[in-house]
Order: structure tokens, then C-alpha cells, then sequence
């Protein structure tokens, strides 16, 4: 996908950007189809047209237990899952510095910036797959979706900068001690410097609308002595999303296997029943 920026974040120490980080994604993978219809053996399922499929997935994951979404790789995004940069989470985490570097030379806003998604849609919260267990489709045949994307169900969040600094720093630690002093110096003056009034936005905010991000942060010398001070500027940005390309499609759907008796009892009553009743009264009415 292509997104759309209409600030730079290009006021940021060079100790800061590694550490500081955006989040763009879905809050649940199945909020990306907005229509969907199954097809099995080339029929449409009747009743199974859905017009507005996001709005339906969001009800069921209203009321789906927590305990759920947290335990399912790529699937749901719970806003306090993403500060723990939890595998859970439906999207991808951006820098300052690989935003710098794919838009820091454009000189028309708004900025374009090429991000790559993976996204796992659980099919059974689509509704109408929403009480499958288990599908035999050795038996039945397989089903088909046609769906549509809605670009409108993504989303944008600003990663708590202290926790994705105390990240950046623990995986770092050995290149930053490396580095030399000055990044730790910086780094340790954030965290006794960060303030509560720095105040952005501490929400999920749906692309192409605003929000309070922090477009700045940066160390002010006092005194020629070195004493320094934090600054931490905080701006609305609007981000949206211009386009996007699907590269990969894959779907699971659980199946079952069954003993051979039952299998063909079943077959006998789905099937071969079914065969029969369509068959003209005069094939087996002398039979």
C-alpha cells in the first residue's frame, strides 16, 4: 500500500528515531472485506451476499473474549497489545527513520510512503462461517469467496515512545555501547525528561483522519556547559492511504476426517438422496 503523510517527522535526533514508532494496521483482519458471497460448485449460497461486511465483523468482535484475539498471530490488534509490539498485532510498525528515508527528498505533500501489510483474515468471524467447526469438504466440495477490500478499515496509532525506546535500547544495547556515548546520553535524557503533558493521540484513529502525533524530539542545549533539555513536539497529522496492491491470498478453513461408516451415511443421505429425488419419475417408477 501507498501511504499518504502530510508531515515529515524530520525534527527528530538522530538518537531518537530508531526508537520511536508508528502503527499501521487493521484492529482485526476481517475488517478488510467490506462484501463478500460464497459460492459452492459455482452457485451462489443463498442469503450469503453481505454488503457490509466490516460492520458485521465488527459486532462479532465485540463481543469475542478477549482471551481470544490476544493468542492468534496477525489477526487482532488490542490497542495495548501494540506497545508491547505483540505478534497478535494486524499490521506493521514504522519508524522515523524508514519514514525519513522513503520521503525525506519528496517535495510534494502529500509525502508517499510504500508499506507492506500481512494480514490474517479469520474466516469464522465472517458470520455466516461463524458457527463452523469443522467443514467435510471431501464430501461437500469446496467453497468459494469473492470478496471485496474496504481501504477505509485501516488505522494509525502512535507507539508509546517509552516503551519502544526501552525496546529499541534492550536489542540494541551492544551496537549502541559501540556507538559511543552520545546516543545512551540522549537516550537516558529521554526517560528522565519525559513528561506527562506531553500529550498525543492515545487511540486508534481511522486512515485519512487526524490526529496528535509526536512529529518531534529533539535535546536543547542550556548552558554551554552542556546541560541539555528534552523537546517533544506534538501536531496534528493526517495519514491516509492513496492505493494498494494484494501480492499473496491464502485461506484455511478447518476440515475433518471421518470414519468410513459414517462417511457413508452421510454420502447416502446428502448425496446419493439427493441424486435420486432429481432423477424423472418414469427412470424409477417401474423400477
Amino acid at each position: 500500500a501507498n501511504l499518504q503523510f502530510d508531515n515529515k517527522f524530520e525534527q527528530f535526533d538522530d538518537s531518537y528515531k530508531d526508537g520511536v514508532v508508528l502503527f499501521v494496521g487493521l484492529k482485526s483482519g476481517s475488517n478488510i472485506i467490506r462484501e463478500y458471497t460464497v459460492y459452492h460448485r459455482g452457485r451462489t449460497i443463498d442469503g450469503s451476499l453481505q454488503n457490509d461486511a466490516t460492520t458485521e465483523s465488527f459486532i462479532y468482535n465485540t463481543i469475542k473474549p478477549k482471551s481470544e484475539k490476544n493468542n492468534r498471530k496477525h489477526i487482532h490488534s488490542l490497542y495495548e497489545n501494540i506497545h508491547k509490539f505483540d505478534t497478535s498485532a494486524c499490521g506493521t510498525y514504522i519508524t522515523m527513520r524508514e519514514i525519513e528515508e522513503a520521503i525525506g527528498q519528496q517535495t510534494n505533500v502529500p509525502y508517499l510512503m510504500p508499506v507492506r501489510f500481512r494480514i490474517s483474515v479469520p474466516l469464522d468471524d465472517l458470520l455466516i462461517f461463524s458457527a463452523f467447526t469443522d467443514y467435510p469438504n471431501g464430501m461437500f466440495g469446496d467453497l468459494k469467496i469473492k470478496f471485496k477490500i474496504n481501504p477505509n478499515a485501516f488505522v494509525f496509532a502512535q507507539v508509546n515512545p517509552t516503551v519502544s525506546l526501552a525496546k529499541y535500547y534492550t536489542m540494541n544495547k551492544d551496537e549502541l555501547l559501540s556507538s559511543g556515548q552520545q546516543k545512551l546520553m540522549d537516550i537516558d535524557l529521554f526517560f528522565r525528561n519525559w513528561s506527562l503533558t506531553f500529550q498525543y493521540t492515545k487511540q486508534f484513529t481511522q486512515l485519512g483522519c487526524t490526529a496528535d502525533l509526536i512529529t518531534s524530539i529533539r535535546t536543547e542545549q542550556l548552558t554551554p556547559s552542556g546541560l541539555k533539555n528534552l523537546v517533544c513536539d506534538i501536531a496534528p497529522v493526517t495519514i491516509s492511504i492513496k492505493n494498494y496492491v494484494v501480492t499473496e491470498v491464502t485461506a484455511n478453513m478447518a476440515g475433518c476426517k471421518m470414519y468410513y461408516l459414517f462417511r457413508e451415511s452421510m454420502l447416502l443421505k446428502y448425496v446419493i438422496d439427493n441424486l435420486w429425488k432429481k432423477l424423472p419419475r418414469y427412470a424409477y417408477e417401474y423400477y
